[in-house]
This record gives structure tokens, sequence and C-alpha cells, in this order.
């Protein structure tokens, strides 16, 4: 969201310990943005289905369960083309 400027220096704040936070504003916006993102879909390269972006992380655990139980040779993972 920054390099697409939809956050800018302004929307950030640095407080006495010198910590860094996002104000209201920038937080509401990043927070719409994200819940948007999760709900684009793709095409997983294993499974061959189309998933949304916001189920990713369980599956590739899911994948990874049963790479471990032995029910797949190899975990497949996930690369973000």
């Amino acid at each position: 969201m920054i390099n697409l400027r939809q956050l800018t220096g302004s929307d950030f704040e640095k407080n006495d310990a010198g910590g860094v936070t996002l104000k209201e504003e920038g937080r509401k916006r990043f927070l719409a943005a994200y819940q948007k993102r999760k709900q684009e879909q793709l095409t997983h390269p294993f499974l061959g289905e189309k998933v949304t972006i916001g189920l990713l992380p369980h599956l590739q655990a899911v994948l990874l369960a049963r790479h471990l139980r032995g029910d797949l040779d190899a975990y497949p993972p996930f690369i973000w083309k």
C-alpha cells in the first residue's frame, strides 16, 4: 500500500518510546484493503482448484500435515508468482 501511495508518511505516528504506529484512518484503510485482498481468488498450483488468498495459510498447513503423516511424498510449497 505504501508503494501504491495508498498509505503515506502522514498516516503514521511515532510515539515517545520510538515506536511507529498507524493512525486510525490509515489503519481503517489498511484493514479494508487487507480484507478485500483475502477475498481474491487464484488457482492453487498443486490442488488445481480456485481458492481465496485468505485460505492459503490453512491449505498449506493441511498439505504440510499430510506430508508429515506420510500421505504425500513431498511438501508442495506455494510459490507466489
